[in-house]
């Protein structure tokens, strides 16, 4: 190499070198200028905006940004961008180049944005901003941990170089404390912000105690705590072990109710756990239903319970769409705190609603009494008196309220003023019963109530009185005890029953005759059978009155009675069933007494039947009579005289039998027409009266008399005459058994032909 080429070889190294250290230098005084200036800013706009200008301007580009990472929300964020767009970018730190350098840590430079698969083109569209070329670097603080990344974009000239990514490197490094420090003075500023708003919000909501406007304004303020579009507080009904809301933020006001297993509120009240969900519709426990019904679409949902002082859940608050993103672990926090600071509100609340509407329903249930309820203060002046006491009394408000009680009852009513200084006196409850009351120039017969009032302490806070107006009951009693039996008279009195007219009941009728009441008489002569009547009928109506039953009237030597009205009962055929089994009973008892004294025995035959009768009063103006009438009457007296043909003492309908309610010794008897009808009626007779001496082996004899009564219907007369012959081999004085074997004899001769169906006609009444 010759001397000319050496000097200008020596000349190029000066150069170069000389220009390094003016590109040091200028980095040097670079890095000086980031670290002054972002020293002389105060919030973390102002750092970021200070930075984005620098590097864009020092690297000639068109355009810069710089993102930092928000761990609540898992995004980068930016928000200052050179250009004709100023707002807040929001991506996922996983998306594009700038999530691909956040996550992986290095640096990229990228000639052709297009061209990588890595280049989200969705920002550019939504911009109208075109990218041809980036620079990408992670933005590290002192320890290596990656807070967020800076890009610029579009070189001006050229193509960005290593020298460029190690100097946006070098001026991101350099402004990392003071964005931390910026990012830490914000953060903290909006922590005390959120502090005292949450304070204020408290103040404010805590200081209502109406339920219905507190559940609304904690709605609004979790809606707007959280930014969220929507929210509902839903509280616990112990009663009904539901959760209910009487607001729905964001719809029309409509109380929701959920039982408070259910759902994810449900989850939440059950557990006491908060569910945060991102995504609604991929959560299994989340019911679309709702969303159907209102057309609101759901994405993310945070749910956290109300707990009370005592660790009680009370409630769940439930809050959707947070806008931004799904809702964060602050979140939840910040949810947390506010509920538990309202939940004494709302306990409150609620406890102040019941007490509200335990006031309203017990003014409503004293104003829609029919007795007068009067109270009085310490000083024995009437404090209140209910609408009922207004009306019997014939006052207004101002002519009794605040009277002193021994004023207002004086005269013909000072006994009134007695009790009530007595109660005073003695602490003790005073009645009368059918006292005389003067209400002007009218005597009214009252039932009077008075008694002390005292606090949970036992402490005297005044009396009351109660008055019941009883002068139309005993106008009633009066007028039907010349109707009917004073005790049924009572009865329906007490049951409030309306008897005056007629009305369709079901009843079982009861019908019972004595036998050969002729030939008693003859023997027996007009005061004998007086004597005898009374005695028989006294027996039998003490039978029908332990049942309950109801004695309609005496026809000659007949009794009739009913079981069902005026009030019935569940089991009134048995009622009636056992009222026949106790007649017969009685009726041998006095037989045994009769004969030992040389009188005749008396018997008598019983009818049942159960159907639908006409019940009421029936007369003139002059003689009324409370009774009943109906085809069902007609057939138990028929039923009562069918039992001399079939020697029988009770014999009971198909109806009567099918009500029953108990188990008796009972057989088929026959399937009958009775007279004046033409539906079949299968009759049933009771036999649980007989011991085994009125009816040896009766289980046996019901067995044989069972299955001759098959064949009989089968016209298998001699089969059926072999079953009946033992019934009487057991029993001879069985006359069905008897009728039955006739029957066969007389089918034997005369065949009554296929169409047969086994039904008995019978002739007389």
């Amino acid at each position: 190499m010759d001397q000319p080429t050496q000097a200008v070889d020596s000349k190029k190294k000066t150069t170069d070198r000389d220009q390094e250290s003016r590109r040091r230098l200028r980095h040097l005084e670079l890095l000086l200028e980031v670290t002054r200036r972002m020293a002389s800013y105060g919030t973390l706009d102002e750092v970021l905006q200070a930075l984005v200008e620098m590097t864009t301007t020092e690297l000639n580009a068109e355009r810069g940004s710089l993102f930092l990472n928000d761990p609540d929300t898992n995004e980068l964020y930016s928000r200052v961008a050179q250009g004709n767009i100023q707002r807040e970018i929001r991506i996922l730190n996983t998306s594009g180049v700038a999530g691909y350098v956040y996550t992986a840590g290095e640096a990229l430079i990228i000639h052709d944005a297009y061209a990588d698969e890595r280049f989200n083109r969705s920002i550019d569209e939504q911009t109208g901003f075109t990218t041809h070329n980036i620079l990408c670097v992670p933005i590290k603080t002192v320890k290596g941990e990656i807070i967020g990344v800076a890009q610029t974009l579009n070189k001006r000239t050229g193509k960005f170089t290593k020298q460029d990514l190690n100097l946006l490197e070098a001026m991101t490094s350099q402004g990392t404390l003071a964005l931390q420090s910026a990012q830490f003075i914000e953060r903290m500023q909006a922590i005390r912000r959120q502090e005292m708003e949450f304070i204020d919000v408290v103040s404010e909501v805590t200081a209502d105690i109406k339920l219905g406007s507190l559940l609304q304004k904690v709605m609004g303020e979790a809606t707007r705590l959280l930014n969220a579009e929507r929210s509902t507080l839903f509280l616990n009904d112990e009663k009904t072990s539901e959760l209910w809301s009487e607001v729905g933020q964001g719809l029309e006001s409509v109380q929701i109710r959920l039982p408070n297993h259910l759902g994810i509120a449900g989850a939440v009240f059950t557990s006491g756990k908060a569910i945060n969900i991102p995504y609604a519709y991929a959560d299994l426990r989340f019911n679309p239903a709702f969303d159907k019904k209102t057309g609101y679409f759901t994405r993310s949902i945070l749910c956290v319970p109300i707990v009370n002082k005592h660790g009680k859940v009370i409630g769940v608050t439930q809050v959707l769409n947070k806008r931004g993103g799904p809702f964060t672990g602050e979140d939840e926090s910040r949810l947390r705190a506010f509920t538990a600071q309202i939940s004494i509100a709302l306990e409150n609340a609620k406890l102040f609603a019941d007490v509200q509407n335990m006031k309203n329903y017990n003014e409503a249930m004293l104003e829609s009494m029919s007795n007068a309820v009067i109270t009085l203060d310490e000083s024995e002046r009437i404090a209140t008196c209910n609408a009922a006491g207004l009306r019997i009394l014939r006052v207004h408000p101002p002519q009794i309220l605040q009277k002193p009680a021994a004023e207002f009852f004086a005269g013909s009513n000072v006994w009134i003023a007695e009790k009530l200084k007595r109660v005073a006196e003695t602490q003790a409850t005073e009645l009368a019963m059918e006292a005389e009351l003067i209400v002007g120039e009218d005597k009214l017969s009252v039932n009077l109530t008075a008694l002390p009032l005292l606090s949970m302490e036992k402490k005297r806070l005044g009396s009351m009185l109660m008055l019941e107006d009883i002068s139309s009951e005993k106008r009633m009693r009066s007028t039907m005890s010349r109707l009917m039996d004073p005790g049924i008279a009572d009865q329906m009195l007490a049951g409030g029953v309306d008897t005056l007219g007629g009305k369709n009941v079901q009843a079982t009728v009861l019908f019972s005759d004595i036998r050969g009441f002729t030939t008693i008489t003859e023997q027996l002569g007009a005061q004998g059978t007086v004597a005898l009547l009374n005695e028989y009928f006294t027996l039998m109506v003490d039978c029908i009155q332990r049942e309950a039953g109801f004695l309609d009237k005496f026809i000659g030597d007949a009794v009739m009675a009913a079981f069902g009205i005026p009030v019935g009962h569940d089991d009134d055929a048995d009622r009636a069933v056992r009222t026949a089994i106790s007649m017969i009973r009685e009726l041998w008892t006095w037989n045994k007494l009769r004969v030992s004294e040389g009188k005749l025995p008396v018997d008598i035959g019983i009818g049942l039947n159960t159907d639908n009768v006409v019940s009421g009063t029936i007369g003139s103006k002059k003689r009324m009579d409370y009774t009943i009438i109906g085809d069902g009457v007609n057939l138990a007296a028929r039923l009562e005289s069918a039992c001399k043909q079939y020697g029988s003492h009770i014999l009971v309908s198909e109806f009567t039998y099918k009500a029953l309610k108990t188990t008796y010794f009972s057989r088929e008897l026959d399937l009958v027409v009775v007279k004046g009808k033409t539906r079949p009626v299968a009759i049933y007779e009771i036999l649980d009266y007989h011991t085994e001496e009125s009816y040896p082996q009766m289980i046996d004899a019901l067995r044989h008399f069972k299955s001759g009564l098959v064949k009989y219907r089968q016209q298998k007369w001699t089969d059926a005459m072999g079953e009946f012959n033992e019934v009487l081999s057991l029993n001879a004085n069985d006359k069905a058994a008897k009728l039955y074997i006739e029957r066969c004899q007389h089918f034997l001769a005369s065949p009554p032909g296929d169409d047969w169906d086994g039904v008995w006609v019978m002739e007389s009444k």
